[in-house]
């Protein structure tokens, strides 16, 4: 099934089937399963079931491409673009001419498998871990027995003896590979997890709590206020994600405005009414990003889309109101990783 709308901003969008988003139009940050992007711009997103998708402004037009099960695993190595390990299921769409060619058609139901293969040949060729593909197989394994048995009580020792006649150590493999232990990876599922509770049922704590595996209610609260910096209670209070309130829009399309003449923290949190230590904890909180953060972004991009349009690096330095055009240099080559002439190339 194949669907095209514009996106409400704040709004939840549930996972319910393996789907392809394809982001056609649109600026700003994307939430996905409480975690904000930034970076998703020309790119093709794959989300698993269970999984949400928020936008954070309201100009985002996206296609959604829904799979069937059927479509899906026949091959394992389908996995990589779904099982997500410290970031999401990216396909560089502008490296992936097959990926193109099936995106630029409006009806893709003969074709589902071949996008597939050609997005998941594209995620082997971009080969993010730097791992062979039995590597990967055995990483990808690790991912699906902790999103099965998180909540009982998996552990490493107790993952690990999955693998005893695997040539492989799986403590090393995942951390010298994808740069995370296991251990913390079976503790980012069940935050992930307590936290899709507590957010989007009505079940009290407790009963939250149990269901998750911890024997103690009390010990869920500590465990979480630790790693979440808020108790159950306050992050359920905080997030209501059937509220659409208006502050992450409006604070956007500030940063839209402006961001070319005014850099400063203060100039926002006065045009917001707030302190500049009350807006950027609510940035913070909100959006999983620092103000400073969002004011870079803007920076970043409308720069990427000068230098695209053939605009001088001098030109681009001095509309976006940095004194020198070496400073503006610089400040690209550190956010985006070469410099702006080479971008530009």
């Amino acid at each position: 099934m194949v669907s095209k709308f514009t996106a409400e901003i704040n709004k939840v969008y549930f996972i319910n089937q393996y789907t392809l988003v394809h982001i056609l139009e649109g600026s700003g940050n994307i939430q996905v399963d409480f975690k904000n992007y930034s970076d998703w711009e020309d790119k093709i997103i794959y989300l698993n079931k269970g999984q949400y998708i928020k936008f954070m402004s309201d100009n985002f037009i996206v296609r959604f491409i829904e799979f069937s099960d059927e479509v899906m695993f026949n091959s394992k190595d389908v996995r990589v673009l779904f099982k997500h390990l410290v970031s999401l299921g990216y396909i560089n769409f502008n490296d992936c001419k097959d990926c193109k060619q099936f995106l630029s058609s409006t009806t893709f139901n003969d074709n589902m498998h071949s996008l597939i293969d050609v997005s998941t040949e594209q995620w082997f060729w971009q080969n993010p871990f730097g791992a062979t593909k039995d590597e990967y197989q055995i990483i990808f394994d690790i991912k699906d027995i902790i999103d099965k048995e998180y909540s009982e009580q998996i552990n490493v020792k107790k993952l690990s003896d999955y693998f005893t006649n695997s040539k492989y150590n799986v403590k090393h493999l995942m951390k010298n590979r994808v740069g995370i232990t296991i251990s913390n990876l079976i503790r980012k599922k069940h935050i992930d997890e307590n936290k899709k509770e507590l957010a989007f049922t009505d079940k009290s704590i407790k009963e939250i709590a149990y269901e998750q595996g911890y024997k103690d209610p009390a010990y869920f609260n500590r465990f979480f206020k630790k790693k979440v910096g808020q108790t159950p209670k306050e992050f359920r209070d905080n997030f209501d994600y059937q509220r659409r309130d208006q502050f992450s829009q409006n604070l956007l399309e500030l940063i839209q405005l402006f961001h070319k003449e005014q850099h400063s923290l203060g100039f926002y949190a006065d045009r917001m009414n707030m302190s500049v230590n009350t807006l950027s904890k609510k940035v913070k909180f909100k959006m999983n990003l620092s103000l400073g953060q969002m004011i870079r972004y803007e920076l970043i991009n409308s720069a990427k889309k000068m230098l695209s349009e053939k605009v001088t690096v001098k030109e681009v330095a001095y509309t976006l109101g940095f004194e020198e055009p070496n400073n503006f240099s610089s400040f690209f080559s550190k956010y985006v990783g070469i410099s702006p002439s080479s971008y530009a190339k």
